[in-house]
């Protein structure tokens, strides 16, 4: 099963405490990431996440001054077996489609099989 999710990137300053402060303001407004990924340079982190709630993660994360974006990506539960992810990868490459980066769901699909954005 794929659906398409809507993801959050916001780039911080890569120094310690700066993805806490993002997980605090998330935090008191009750919202909950479910998927995440990190990816650092020496300068910024790129912080890309699924939250529960996206339309409030953006207003909440704008009103503290933080540049955000969102973009559609597709969830897709795979089996729970070696060489599963070929039956995602396989047909995004007949379709052209190039995979930027992969990273878990939090959680397990209705099937009980994982996901990954």
């Amino acid at each position: 099963m794929a659906m398409f999710v809507k993801q959050i990137s916001v780039s911080l300053d890569n120094t310690p405490g700066t993805f806490l402060n993002v997980s605090d303001c998330l935090g008191a407004e009750g919202i909950n990431i479910r998927a995440i990924s990190v990816a650092d340079t020496s300068d910024i982190s790129t912080v890309r996440f699924v939250p529960d709630d996206p339309q409030k993660t953006i207003t909440v994360l704008k009103s503290k001054g933080y540049s955000v974006k969102e973009t559609d990506v597709v969830a897709v539960e795979i089996p729970d077996h070696p060489g599963a992810l070929q039956a995602v990868l396989k047909p995004l490459k007949e379709a052209e489609i190039n995979v930027l980066y992969l990273y878990p769901y939090l959680g397990r699909g209705e099937s009980g099989q994982p996901i990954v954005i």
